[in-house]
């Protein structure tokens, strides 16, 4: 038998012990390789905009805090339960270590829920277009998941919402601000939507943009909202966007009440958090002023990018977030292998009824400047 030929034959025997659930799931696009983008367009310098990281970086204290944990040494495992982040965190948002639950990113927080909370055939309710682990990782345990389209103009439709919620899920996933339009559900519409759950269902509040949405007025205080609910429920929370750690990976839930995160406790890893993470979100949660910086410097790009998309002729979501969502009125894998051609790396959305569209991270407004005059000059010359 021919290497060609044995390869064959271990591919269709892994292929048979794989569960059917698991074979059928969408694959999570992460966008385009950095350095495959470099190669291709032979520039240097990627404008890579794909992934809503913050250009800003961290605050310099992270990487103190960082230094001071590799000269002490790193081979002891790491605190498995987070104390002194939790309690960190628990200080900064007056609630109890004990409802703080740590992950690896607020992902792995996601995940550890459907695998603590989701039984095969439970329903799964979410945004459409929405985050694609919202549904990867309810549909990996066996459930079944019901996505609620947004409004013509990308907001809350309490007519749909209140139809889904009707069917009873045993799980309800919204994220405020929502990825990928970056629209933001206000205090009404919040409410709307918490009374309109049902109190057997878990509802997860994804607030990983959060930070970047506060400065409007209309935008609700999630946790202060949940705080007065009797029902099971989570915020969700990330370093990885405004505070800038999204490569050390360290998220965090608010539970209702320490009995939810001592199921999550029973299915986590033990160390799923390092230690350097640990301590480089202590640091970067006591820098205040790096945090209010990235935020006021976001606001002004979000501004000014989507007015001049929009003054190109382009429809562009209103977004709370860092991220600006963008119909091209082209196919979007088209206009997204076009930039990497110029060594742009967006995101392009696939979902159904957004094929035309690309979800765009703010950069620096020099990169930005230059993201907008590539796209406008692909798109005004049309797929060929």
């Amino acid at each position: 038998m021919s290497a060609v030929e044995a390869d064959a034959v271990a591919a269709a025997t892994s292929a048979s012990v794989v569960r059917r659930v698991v074979a059928g799931l969408p694959a999570y696009d992460p966008g385009a390789d950095p350095d495959a983008v470099a190669a291709l367009s032979g520039t240097a310098h990627v404008i890579k905009l794909s992934n809503n990281e913050s250009p800003f970086g961290s605050s310099p204290a992270v990487a103190e805090a960082v230094r001071g944990r590799l000269d002490s040494g790193v081979s002891r495992y790491p605190d498995p339960t987070g104390r002194r982040l939790a309690e960190a965190i628990g200080e900064r948002l007056a609630v109890p270590a004990e409802r703080v639950v740590l992950g690896n990113g607020s992902e792995n927080i996601l995940e550890l829920l459907c695998q603590a909370v989701l039984d095969p055939g439970d329903l799964v309710t979410t945004q459409a277009p929405g985050f694609s682990l919202h549904e990867i990782f309810p549909r990996m345990v066996g459930a079944r998941v019901e996505k609620v389209p947004v409004t013509a103009e990308f907001g809350f439709d309490a007519s749909a919402w209140h139809d889904a919620l009707a069917a009873g899920p045993k799980l309800v996933f919204l994220a405020n601000p929502c990825n990928p339009t970056g629209a933001m559900l206000n205090v009404g519409e919040l409410a709307h939507l918490v009374a309109e759950t049902p109190e057997s269902a878990l509802l997860v509040l994804d607030e990983a943009y959060c930070e970047f949405a506060r400065p409007d007025p209309g935008y609700p205080d999630g946790l202060a909202l949940l705080r007065e609910q009797h029902r099971p429920w989570i915020v969700l929370r990330t370093f990885s966007k405004a505070y800038g750690l999204a490569g050390i990976r360290v998220g965090y839930g608010v539970a209702s009440d320490t009995a939810l995160v001592q199921a999550l406790d029973r299915v986590r890893a033990p160390y799923n958090v390092n230690q350097l993470a640990q301590d480089a979100a202590i640091a970067a949660l006591r820098d205040h002023a790096h945090l209010a910086e990235t935020v006021r410097r976001t606001g002004l790009e979000i501004v000014r990018v989507t007015d001049g998309l929009r003054e190109a002729g382009f429809r562009v979501a209103p977004s709370s977030a860092n991220f600006v969502f963008i119909d091209t009125g082209c196919r979007s894998d088209w206009v997204a292998q076009e930039l990497h051609r110029v060594g742009i790396v967006v995101k392009a959305w696939r979902e159904p009824g957004y094929e035309n569209f690309i979800r765009a991270s703010l950069s620096l407004p020099e990169d930005n400047d230059v993201f907008v005059r590539c796209l406008m000059r692909i798109c005004a010359k049309g797929e060929q």
